[in-house]
């Protein structure tokens, strides 16, 4: 059993990176149908092909590479150790863990398989595997496995795999259907989305406009997107939510629930809420059974603790030590300014300390002697000094030029004149960001380029009056007026917003101004409409002080111009006020959400291939000697995490020793996970190869056969993990996909890889000596057909358990579960008696 544990505490690392892996994104651009393009972040991994590959291998590795080493450590020749724990890991999944998940579903609680489509896909090839098994052993070719027979039952794997995909997709025959997209809860992006409901079902799709989040029954957070097939768009937002709704909800109910604490508690709060309460991967529910079996604690509430004190970190760290940064990131200045004055601010520290900061300018599009003048020097600190300023000299021409910028920074802080960069342990002072200040020069030689920051807007409908900003960039000679006026879209003039029309003015050197637009509130529950402010050509009110140049432009030039005249006309035109890239600004109008930032914030933090994986060998070090409370029950937002107790501890001595051993292992951030993978992967199958022959020796010792170790104990060994992982599924999701689905689909698997591989490698390595490769269809035929009666009738039960006076296959009212669990406990005694009593001859197998 102490080997099973270090294969489960393996397997936790290995799940992780499995984790990392499929979380990782990619960037796609959308066309509209109106010749539109929208950049969409998507993910590289399809969720059902994660799922029955890189799910399916670590969550049934030992199993998988158990029959691989043990028909190459063999000779390879047949054994019953490794066929024997795959079906028996079957049976005990199929039965044991979906009974369990029955009964764990409190009364009158019910969870029913959401996707259908992929479950009746992986349902079939989970007992047709086993069917496929009795073919080639007892049927086609019996007692000799030959290499067509391996190759095909190798080959089935990506076959069901490529189906299970297709259902998923909706392809082929449901090319004619509606695809939809989905803001995946877990990673904030856009995933494919299918499901067994129609369009108005779970994920609503609205007519003409998309279902935003506060519109989504339930407590859903998914954003949908109506694609047409052949994948062209039918309907997208210009930015997706990242599905900040679910947070923003969180957000409202707690700012109700606790008036009296601030913002920042309330993120501390809702941190811990998003985690619990967004969708979690099978890798996830694998390592956080795994971790709370081991003492290492609930990982959620160990995620958030960790967020909580570095936030209060920085605070306190300001009490001993001065940060040192500029006061803004970003300025601007025209080119005839003269100079610019950027201010340098120290804050926090004891405020007895001198400080020395170097600091010098570097080149970006602008360059030093031609646009701006190169600057360096110290700036000192002296105690009680809180603000420096640093003067750079800005370069006037007469040419006309894009806007430019350079940069300033910040170096070498220390608290010795001439010193060298440092400032003591602890440290008495630190840069800080902004440490690079972005110095803009806008151009005072054209009239300007004149449009809105940005190309969409969103607003909530209780704004009121919005007020927009109009930027002047390129340039900013003279009086210029730029007309505008707004043109409804879905929103209607008069019932969304009040019509307006009117003109800005921007006086000489003037950068920006504004306009504004009443936005009517009219106070409903959901809502996506949108409208136009359209900026027009604009004008010449008056240039500034009277260039030579410009005073030839403006006069009325008749007849045939002098050449004079026509570099005047040239210049005139090179410098008049135009329009921008973004002269058409569209307004959406939406419900009320608030935290914005905060939810952007959140969503970052609760990223769970953030949550369980890790980044450095010193952090998995820390965690591997740290022992944590193991408590699995979620506990209420901004509740204290209780302290260890002596079986968290008695868990953590136990496996202290493969804790510190598998911190050796490249840390899941690596590679994007790839190198923790591979590691992980090869270190279980060391494990692997001594469990087998703990396993024969143990049966030898008690008087077993392999076939009856192999289905009993080396089975339940390799299942306990997957057991925790699928009740704590089976509580905390929606529906029943995570617990139930994923059982079929790792039973395919097993037959597939596992034996598919090892007996492909012994038929052939027998083929090429010129002989068969011989398998023994006595006690392995009957497990198989034996699992497969059994498998039929548990899929029929679970299909009737879907009718409205249960609700599901999991859960429903107290009489019918217990039943039910007790009938799946019952077939899986049943499958290891006859198992037993097979084996030892006592019933006649085939």
């Amino acid at each position: 059993m102490y080997m099973f544990l270090g294969v489960s505490i393996i397997a936790d690392r290995f799940m992780s990176s499995i984790e990392v892996i499929t979380s990782q994104e990619k960037e796609v651009t959308i066309t509209k149908p109106n010749g539109e393009t929208t950049v969409t972040t998507v993910r590289i991994w399809n969720e059902t092909v994660s799922n029955l590959t890189l799910m399916a291998l670590g969550s049934s590795a030992p199993e998988i590479l158990l029959s691989v080493i043990e028909v190459c450590g063999h000779n390879f020749d047949a054994g019953e150790l490794g066929p024997g724990t795959i079906v028996g890991s079957a049976a005990f999944n199929m039965f044991v863990i979906i009974g369990l998940c029955v009964w764990v579903i409190p009364d009158g609680e019910s969870r029913k398989i959401k996707h259908l489509r992929v479950f009746f896909i992986t349902a079939f090839w989970s007992i047709f595997a086993y069917i496929w098994l009795y073919l080639i052993l007892a049927v086609i070719s019996p007692g000799i496995v030959e290499v067509w027979e391996a190759a095909v039952t190798l080959l089935y794997f990506p076959v069901c795999v490529v189906l299970a995909w297709i259902a998923d997709r909706r392809l082929l025959i449901y090319k004619y259907m509606h695809k939809r997209y989905r803001a995946d809860k877990r990673h904030g992006i856009v995933v494919e989305m299918e499901g067994d409901l129609a369009p108005k079902g779970i994920d609503v799709i609205m007519d003409g406009k998309l279902s935003d989040g506060n519109s989504c029954p339930g407590n859903s957070s998914s954003v949908t997107v109506s694609v047409q097939t052949g994948n062209e768009l039918d309907q997208n937002k210009d930015e997706v939510r990242r599905g900040e709704n679910a947070v923003v909800r969180i957000l409202k109910d707690l700012k109700e629930k606790h008036p009296d604490k601030d913002l920042d508690q309330l993120i501390e709060m809702a941190n811990y809420s998003a985690l619990v309460h967004q969708k979690k991967s099978r890798a996830f529910y694998r390592v956080q059974a795994t971790r709370m079996m081991i003492g290492a604690g609930n990982i959620l509430k160990k995620h958030a603790a960790e967020h909580s004190r570095r936030a209060g970190g920085q605070d306190a760290d300001k009490a001993t030590c001065s940060h040192i940064c500029f006061e803004s990131a970003q300025y601007q200045c025209t080119e005839n300014c003269g100079s610019l004055t950027l201010g340098v601010i120290l804050d926090g520290g004891t405020g007895q300390n001198t400080f020395y900061v170097d600091y010098c300018t570097e080149n970006g599009s602008a360059n030093a002697g031609a646009d701006y003048e190169f600057t360096e020097g110290t700036l000192v600190f002296k105690p009680g000094e809180t603000r420096k300023e640093i003067k750079v000299g800005i370069l006037d021409d007469d040419i006309f030029e894009e806007d430019e910028h350079f940069f300033v920074r910040l170096q070498k802080l220390r608290l010795e004149e001439g010193g060298g960069e440092g400032t003591g342990t602890p440290p008495k002072g630190r840069l800080v960001e902004p440490l690079v200040a972005t110095i803009t020069i806008l151009d005072d030689d054209h009239a300007g380029i004149f449009t809105f920051g940005q190309r969409v807007l969103r607003v909530s409908e209780s704004t009121g009056t919005l007020t927009v900003t109009v930027v002047r960039n390129s340039g900013s000679r003279g009086t210029v007026a730029v007309p505008y006026h707004t043109e409804d879209g879905s929103a209607k003039a008069g019932v969304d917003y009040e019509e307006t029309r009117g003109e800005v003015e921007f006086t000489n050197e003037q950068t920006s101004q504004t306009l504004q637009v009443r936005i009517i509130n009219m106070e409903e529950y959901e809502k996506q409409e949108n409208f136009f402010i359209v900026l027009e050509d604009p004008k010449w009110l008056k240039t500034d002080k009277q260039r030579p140049e410009q005073t030839k432009c403006l006069r009325s030039l008749t007849g045939n111009p002098t050449p004079e005249e026509e570099e005047a006309r040239r210049i005139s035109e090179m410098g008049k006020p135009i329009l921008g890239e973004h002269s058409r600004l569209e307004v959406v109008i939406e419900e009320a959400c608030d935290f914005k930032s905060t939810v952007d914030k959140l969503i970052k933090d609760t990223n769970l291939a953030m949550v369980i994986g890790t980044r450095s060998w010193k952090e998995q070090f820390v965690q591997a000697v740290t022992v944590s409370a193991g408590d699995g029950d979620e506990e209420e937002e901004g509740q204290e995490q209780r302290a260890p107790n002596c079986f968290d501890y008695f868990l953590h001595i136990l496996c202290i020793f493969w804790k510190i051993l598998f911190a050796f292992i490249p840390p899941s951030g690596y590679w994007n996970g790839w190198a923790c993978f591979i590691v992980s992967i090869c270190v279980i199958g060391l494990l692997t190869a001594v469990i087998g022959d703990l396993a024969s020796h143990f049966g030898c010792t008690v008087g077993l056969r392999d076939s009856v170790t192999a289905v009993v104990f080396v089975a339940l060994g390799t299942s306990v993990p997957d057991t925790f992982a699928s009740k704590v599924a089976a509580t905390q999701d929606q529906y029943a996909d995570a617990s139930v689905g994923n059982v079929t689909g790792s039973n395919a698997v097993n037959v597939f890889l596992g034996i598919g591989v090892a007996w492909s490698v012994a038929a052939v390595y027998w083929e090429v000596k010129g002989k068969v490769f011989r398998v023994d269809p006595g006690s392995l035929a009957f497990s198989v057909t034996l699992f497969t009666i059994f498998a039929f009738f548990s899929m029929g039960v679970l299909m009737l358990r879907r009718r409205p006076s249960i609700g599901g296959e999991l859960g429903g009212p107290r009489v019918p579960k217990v039943l039910t669990s007790l009938l799946f406990f019952g077939l899986w005694f049943l499958y290891i008696l006859f198992s037993s009593l097979e084996a030892y001859c006592h019933i006649q197998g085939f």
